[in-house]
């Protein structure tokens, strides 16, 4: 899918209702699992030890962190969208945000992302994308929920 191109406030507003795009897949392999342990010092066995996790674990796998699945978002976002003449861009916050499911060391995800609402706040446009992170060859998603983003343009 091609990168949606957005220069101002109203060619942001011509896509509310509407899918934004869908990203290209990207896998979270051990390597991953383990700098993200290294970097935020969680390192449960679970995300890093692979032969407790084969024995012990209900997933008979490590597992990447739902930190490390959501930190994965502005890459992905990035794949989607590009948002040309701004001043500067703010990650507001986030809404009903829910994991669904697990990802396993070495499965691939990637994000779908749709533009749910947007309010021109005293030239301020704050976008609330709906997303689902979404896991190759799975029906259940990884995780959902609503991103909120203030563009300042120029």
């Amino acid at each position: 899918m091609e990168k949606v191109i957005i220069n101002s406030y109203e060619d942001f507003e011509k896509l509310v209702g509407q899918q934004i795009g869908v990203s290209e897949y990207v896998e979270l392999p051990q390597e991953r699992i383990n700098l993200f342990a290294d970097a935020t010092l969680d390192h449960q066995w679970i995300h890093v030890d692979t032969e407790r996790a084969k024995m012990e674990s209900p997933f008979k796998s490590t597992i990447a962190h739902g930190y490390l699945t959501l930190s994965m978002l502005p890459y992905l976002w990035n794949q989607i969208i590009e948002v040309n003449n701004l001043k500067m861009m703010i990650n507001y916050g986030m809404d009903k945000m829910k994991f669904g499911q697990a990802v396993l060391s070495g499965q691939s995800i990637r994000l779908v992302a749709h533009l749910q609402s947007l309010s021109n706040l005293r030239g301020v446009a704050k976008a609330e994308i709906k997303f689902a992170i979404e896991i190759q060859g799975e029906k259940k998603k990884a995780l959902e929920g609503v991103a909120i983003f203030l563009y300042y343009f120029n």
